[in-house]
């Protein structure tokens, strides 16, 4: 079914593995609609409780597929570019938790696809950046909004301005991942926060979920009304009356609503 992707489920994990290693699994179109084809498996799959996304070999992703975009007129780069901001929206917005395990290189486009995940979880000998700029161009699948969300504004234009590379360390430092790990221990450990995630209420992660993408644009008090609309559907839950009763009777909870 997939040309470029190695897509399999197991224990309620999806894994999605960006199999191009030859050209460091550049984003080209064919993976980008490749892509959302195996979101959108994920999406309507009820067995699929989470998703480990990463890329075959010494690459996550290099960046997009500049032998196809040079050739590109205008309007088809534009298009492009809109393909690749609706796959990383769709990524950001499934209602399922998606864990990017950063392997290797993930620069330009690869930046963009793991910023789009929910958690970052890096190897070691991982790298970042947003190298637009060399190439004449800038950020096209959301690095520009994206990337100062969750560095800060300054750093942001940095390392977009700049397009200096960084290493897992760095990319900790100033928020860009949440762990790094040896590289012999990425999967393990991309699987395990999976897992913890997994065994908590799937409406109130999803409702966790929903509420901060959506709020983290609005100002204070307009996002606290949000959030707490985001509640009511947790807390009208059968999940919530077992979470609050397991907690009240000193027992690992039982959820329901898998």
């Amino acid at each position: 079914m997939y040309q470029n992707l190695l897509y399999e489920t197991k224990d309620g994990i999806a894994y999605i593995t960006i199999n191009r290693p030859k050209s460091l699994n550049a984003l080209s179109n064919e993976v980008l609609d490749e892509l959302h084809a195996a979101f959108t498996a994920v999406d309507n799959d009820p067995e699929v409780k989470s998703v480990i996304l990463t890329g075959e070999g010494k690459a996550f992703v290099a960046g997009a597929d500049i032998a196809e975009m040079v050739k590109l007129s205008t309007l088809e780069g534009r298009a492009m570019m809109i393909k690749g901001q609706n796959v990383m929206n769709q990524i950001e917005m499934l209602k399922k938790p998606v864990i990017a395990a950063v392997n290797g290189f993930a620069l330009g486009g690869g930046c963009e696809l793991a910023m789009a995940c929910d958690i970052r979880i890096a190897s070691e000998n991982a790298k970042f950046g947003q190298p637009e700029v060399n190439l004449g161009i800038i950020p096209g699948f959301g690095g520009t909004q994206r990337l100062p969300k969750l560095v800060g504004k300054g750093m942001g234009k940095y390392m977009i301005m700049t397009a200096e590379m960084i290493d897992a360390h760095e990319a900790y430092r100033i928020g860009l991942v949440e762990k790094v790990v040896p590289a012999e221990e990425l999967m393990g450990t991309a699987e395990k926060t999976a897992r913890i995630i997994m065994s908590k209420a799937p409406i109130a992660i999803q409702a966790a979920k929903l509420s901060i993408n959506n709020g983290i644009s609005l100002d204070v008090k307009t996002g606290v009304a949000f959030e707490g609309e985001a509640l009511v559907a947790p807390f009208s839950s059968e999940d919530r009356i077992e979470g609050m009763t397991a907690f009240l009777e000193k027992r690992p909870a039982k959820f329901k609503n898998k």
